[in-house]
């Protein structure tokens, strides 16, 4: 028979935190989008923390170009509510940056659409 690691949970402790990372940071976007029309709609698509969870770096997605610039200046405001609403040791130094999935996904997208305009 076989030994458990005697971990309970069924992904590993990285994958946890950057959930929790995702959801907390997502939730104070929302707050903090009610008085700060640079950011406007924004969508935390990810979040990738280093080994140590000393860093994070918080993939997003926008339609305001000027977001990523408003989310670095309110980035103490946000790793402070990541502070208050989690049990982590060390809070990670949050990084923003627009998710390159989505702008490839955009770019597949137009070549499809041109494929069938093309094909009409």
């Amino acid at each position: 028979m076989a030994r458990s690691s005697g971990s309970h949970h069924p992904y590993p402790r990285s994958a946890r935190v950057n959930q929790i990372l995702r959801e907390v940071i997502s939730d104070e976007l929302t707050k903090i989008s009610d008085y700060d029309d640079r950011i406007g709609i924004v969508t935390v698509t990810g979040v990738e923390t280093t080994q140590d969870l000393r860093q994070a770096m918080v993939f997003f997605d926008s339609l305001t170009p000027e977001t990523r610039v408003a989310l670095e200046e309110r980035r103490a405001q946000i790793q402070s509510a990541v502070n208050v609403q989690t049990r982590f040791k060390r809070t990670p130094k949050l990084s923003f940056m627009a998710d390159p999935a989505v702008a490839s996904g955009e770019a597949v997208e137009e070549i499809i659409r041109r494929q069938n305009h093309d094909d009409e």
